[in-house]
């Protein structure tokens, strides 16, 4: 199993997230997070005043998969989030050693 940690624009959340349905994915996490890499940040103007925003707002976004799932989820995710512009994001992912439902006590794939 693996876990997929993306940050994305977002405008993009919804589109990623039906690619991930399309693609057999059964559920995800997001977050409202900021941050900066190579964007930097940007300035913009209130009431006449400049502002550098240092943390631009992204959604980071956490699903975890099967193996077999993860190539199909990964290419969901690039695609539906990609705009061609500095910013769209990064995928991380992780080994999920364990993954457990609570309600009926499922343990590995079946928990997913």
């Amino acid at each position: 199993m693996k876990l997929i940690m993306a940050v994305i624009k977002p405008a993009k959340l919804e589109a990623v997230r039906e690619a991930l349905i399309e693609c057999g994915v059964q559920g995800l996490t997001s977050s409202e997070v900021s941050g900066f890499g190579r964007q930097k940040g940007h300035t913009e103007i209130y009431r006449g005043a400049e502002y550098a925003i240092n943390f631009v707002p992204k959604t980071k976004i956490e699903i975890a998969v099967s193996d077999d799932q993860l190539d199909a989820a990964l290419e969901a995710i690039r695609s539906a989030a990609d705009t061609g512009n500095i910013g769209d994001g990064k995928i991380f992912v992780y080994e999920l050693t364990q993954a457990v439902r609570i309600r009926t006590g499922e343990t590995g794939d079946e928990a997913l």
